[in-house]
């Protein structure tokens, strides 16, 4: 039987997420990013109790690239930061509109005018250009409101400054790999993960928490 996600290897794992046969490394390098595994499936326990040297050497590389679209952010930009990054972890789109880095850098970059417009006296909204984008920006948008609440016009400052970083971030991912339309949204999924205790919260955490392809 041949994986029905990549569609060329061998499918000898039994994924419970999808209820079908996948390969292995469509197992490893989809988990917990295109796939929702369940906390009990087996694969997910067992490479995050054995991390391989690679999954090593990717968790390293993916902090390292957080770390350093995060450079010379004060505390609440931070905080902002990771807020996004564990919404974007979150996000479900339609089923035939799955998300990728040129909607989350349309979004962010609307917004960012959007506040930074408001900033000088003028209530303007932006828009990306794609629906994707401005669904993404859509629901974004509570978001910041939320957390803004009573911060005044500084935190609308440090908002646009996240998402112009988000934006640049989203550019620079896509240089790495010209060929994958999500490594921004891969990496933040392998450092961002989902856990049952997090479900309906959308808060800043103080560290990533890493997973394991």
């Amino acid at each position: 039987m041949i994986c029905p996600l990549c569609g060329t290897r061998r499918a000898r794992r039994g994924c419970p997420a999808l209820s079908k046969q996948i390969c292995a490394v469509c197992c490893g390098t989809k988990r917990l990013t295109q796939i929702q595994c369940p906390s009990d499936c087996a694969y997910l326990a067992s490479a995050r109790e054995h991390p391989p040297a690679a999954a090593i050497r990717q968790q390293q590389r993916d902090v390292g690239l957080l770390a350093q679209f995060m450079r010379d952010f004060n505390q609440r930009q931070s905080q902002l930061f990771f807020l996004m990054a564990t919404f974007l972890a979150r996000y479900e789109p339609l089923e035939l509109q799955p998300l990728i880095d040129d909607d989350v850098r349309e979004a962010a970059a609307a917004l960012a005018a959007t506040l930074e417009t408001a900033s000088r006296g003028v209530i303007y909204e932006h828009r990306p250009a794609s629906l994707s984008a401005e669904r993404l920006m859509s629901a974004l948008k509570p978001l910041l409101a939320e957390a803004g609440k009573g911060a005044g016009s500084s935190f609308e400052r440090d908002a646009g400054v996240v998402l112009r970083r988000v934006e640049e971030a989203a550019r620079e991912a896509r240089a790495l790999e010209p060929d994958n339309r999500r490594v921004l949204l891969d990496v933040i999924g392998r450092v961002m993960t989902r856990t049952p205790a997090d479900e309906g919260a959308a808060q800043p955490t103080s560290e990533p928490r890493l997973i394991v392809p």
